[in-house]
């Protein structure tokens, strides 16, 4: 049986395939260009990598052809990863204009980016490298950081940052300006005094602090206190006229520069003093007539008649205009109270009053308020009623 034509078709049905073979195309570090192997599919499975593959053909077994361009040496070309994703750089807003720093502060700067597969991001000043030794970035998959930790003047300039992925490249720049205090001006001069005012000028710093000036502050201070005070503040101009000086005091002036940062740290003093001088003038007051202001007793507020609740005090006001002054003389039905201890009458600039400590029954009736001087005399009368209480 195991030689019958039969038995050989059976057993070559049930044999095992044999595994194809394939072509792999490899890098080769070495020799810096692609090389061809062939192995079995079951091979391939186990290398790990992926790979692209084709099944050889007959023709293929002698090896690929060679072109005239491989046989003169020339190398094939690598193949690049697809660009799945431009580049670009997403700039904040505040870094849009000049990022302003003070000598001393850290400079720390976040800038996000896109692009796929990891674009390469270099940073330049001015046009140059980067000095290593106060500037670091650290380059992230979707972001660098430029970090200064002690900013001086001579971080200032601008930056730019480029990323680069292939033939394609996004660039973004950034303007920083590190400043500090400005040095003061560089003299004062008293230019005059008269009156009351004095003249001053002064010259501008040689150094402003890296930023223009906000201007002047202007200070004054007299010899007996030696208190400084201020004239004015963020003065353009390099001369002014200080007004409303005491008389009889004498002033030192100084000036400070101002910028962003704050008042320089110190300012020139004027080598003379202000003497604000008495003026020597003669007043003369010319004569005026004497006028006489006497006039008899008039009344400018009557009394008002009233009604009040038996026990409960009450007084009566008015006014009188008098000169010289007058005698004052109250009546009640025309007969005197006067040191009547019911009663107190009070005369204070024209003003007249009477207290009725707590009336009786008998308490109502006509009172009379009398003015007499050596012009003559006048009276007011007032009604007043005593009721029981309720």
């Amino acid at each position: 049986m195991a030689g019958t034509p039969e038995a050989r078709l059976e057993s070559r049905c049930l044999a095992p395939p044999s595994p194809p073979t394939v072509k792999i195309s490899l890098w080769s570090p070495a020799s810096g260009r692609p090389s061809m192997e062939a192995a079995t599919a079951p091979e391939v499975a186990s290398s790990g990598s992926t790979l692209k593959v084709k099944e050889m053909s007959p023709a293929d077994a002698e090896g690929p052809p060679a072109s005239p361009r491989q046989e003169a040496g020339s190398p094939i070309p690598q193949l690049l990863s697809p660009i799945e994703e431009h580049p670009k750089i997403w700039l904040p807003r505040a870094l849009r204009q000049t990022y302003i720093r003070k000598v001393g502060d850290t400079v720390n700067l976040l800038i996000p980016f896109q692009g796929k597969p990891k674009p390469q991001a270099t940073w330049t000043h001015d046009g140059c490298a980067l000095d290593a030794g106060r500037v670091s970035v650290r380059n992230g998959e979707r972001d660098s950081i430029l970090f200064i930790r002690e900013a001086q003047r001579a971080d200032s300039g601008r930056y730019q940052l480029s990323v680069r992925l292939g033939e394609l490249e996004a660039t973004a720049t950034i303007d920083i300006l590190v400043i500090e205090r400005p040095g003061p001006p560089q003299s004062i001069k008293l230019v005059d005094v008269w009156g009351s005012n004095a003249t001053l000028e002064w010259t501008p710093p040689q150094d402003t602090g890296n930023t223009a000036l906000l201007g002047y502050t202007v200070q004054k201070a007299d010899t007996k206190s030696g208190l400084w005070f201020t004239v004015l503040e963020r003065y353009h101009r390099t001369s002014f006229t200080v007004s409303n000086l005491i008389v009889g005091n004498s002033y030192a002036f100084r000036v400070f520069a101002e910028n962003q940062c704050g008042l320089s740290e110190t300012a020139p003093i004027t080598a003379d003093l202000a003497h604000i001088q008495k003026a020597a003038t003669l007043c003369k007051t010319g004569g005026f007539a004497q006028r006489d202001f006497s006039e008899a007793p008039k009344f400018t507020q009557p009394l008002a008649d009233c009604t009040t609740v038996m026990g409960y005090d009450t007084q009566l006001f008015c006014c009188v205009r008098a000169s010289p002054k007058p005698k004052i003389i109250w009546l009640k039905n025309k007969m005197d109270i006067q040191g009547n201890p019911k009663y107190r009458a009070l005369t204070h600039l024209g003003i007249c009053s009477l207290e009725i400590r707590k009336p009786g029954p008998f308490d109502g009736g006509i009172y009379t308020c009398k003015a007499v001087n050596p012009l003559g005399e006048a009276s007011v009368d007032c009604r007043v009623d005593v009721r029981a209480p309720h």
